[in-house]
This record gives structure tokens, sequence and C-alpha cells, in this order.
């Protein structure tokens, strides 16, 4: 797979996020709201994903200046044609509950921000990470590498830091369905 798929799978993921998100964003304050029997509320899980993206902003943005500072050292074609895509190697991290996750205590949502701002972060978030793409857009990603401890993943590029960023907000979705279907029970 080349470069330019890569580039427009995670566009994609990064895109169908704020589409799926909107959903979440627009239901109802109950359902928002509503503490389930095991876990955090919608309002408490959408500001958690935008608590996680800031922290994983910080390393795609230091990723993108130093793949960019490497791609006017390196020969950037010579990478480019032993580059394989390896986006499925992320793909786990999409699934609930599919491993051990333990977040970080800083990453625990507090309910310090209203949910019209949570939005309006995340969708900032989500356009910075497609302005990185952007700026990132000849390959330049793929020369960089950052250590991910989560599910031992090990060094990876600045894509699949993006598009890990992607997959986590996609985990939690079926967390979001989980609990709206608890909150459709009672």
């Amino acid at each position: 797979m080349s470069i330019q798929n890569t580039l427009e799978r995670i566009n994609r993921e990064l895109n169908q996020i704020l589409g799926d998100y909107e959903y979440w964003f627009a239901a109802p304050e109950a359902l928002q709201m509503y503490q389930p029997l095991e876990g955090w509320s919608i309002a408490q899980i959408l500001e958690h994903v935008t608590l996680t993206n800031h922290f994983l902003l910080i390393l795609i943005r230091k990723g993108k200046n130093k793949a960019l500072m490497l791609a006017a050292k390196l020969n950037l074609e010579d990478s480019l044609n032993h580059y394989q895509d390896n986006l499925g190697e992320l793909d786990q991290i999409a699934e609930h509950k599919s491993f051990k996750w333990i977040r970080p205590e800083h990453m625990e949502p507090r309910r310090e921000m209203p949910l019209d701002q949570v939005r309006k972060l995340l969708e900032s978030q989500v356009g910075e990470c497609l302005d990185i793409l952007q700026q990132l857009s000849n390959g330049e990603g793929i020369l960089h590498k950052t250590m991910m401890s989560v599910n031992n993943l090990g060094k990876i590029d600045v894509y699949q830091y993006i598009y890990f960023l992607a997959l986590h907000a996609k985990r939690h979705i079926a967390q979001m369905q989980r609990v709206k279907a608890e909150y459709e029970q009672q």
C-alpha cells in the first residue's frame, strides 16, 4: 500500500470521528449525564477522549517536527521505497475491552468543561491532526518513531500515532453505545 493510501485512510478515520461524535454531542442531556452502573457517563467519555487527544497531540507535534527535520537530511524517496503500510497493527485499539488498558490519572475526566467546549476542542484536535497530515503529505511521517506502551506497540511513526488517536476515539463509541443501551433499559 502506498503512502497516499495510508494518508487517505487516516484522513477518512479522522473525518469519521467528527461525524460519529456529532450524534453523542447532540444526544439529550439526560442520556449524556446518565451514570451507568459501571464506568463513565457519555459526557465523561467525551471529555476523556479530548484529554487523551491533548497528550497524544503533544507527541504527534514533536514527531512531526522531527520528521520534517529528518526529511531535510535523509533521502525520503529511499525510505518510501521500503515503506509498507502498517496501520493494521493498531486496529485492535478501536475495540473496546479488547485488552487491558490502564489509563493515567491525568486522562480521567473531571467535568470541568461544558460539553459545548468539549465539542469545540475535539473539532480543533481533529482539525490539527488533519493539518499535520497535510504538512506530512509527502511521506515524511514515516521517518520518525516514538515509543507507544499501550498494548505493547513499541515504536510507531507519526502517521501511526495520528491513526492511534483516531482509533482511541472509535474505541469509546462502543462504550457510549453500551451506556445508551443501559439508559434505555431503565
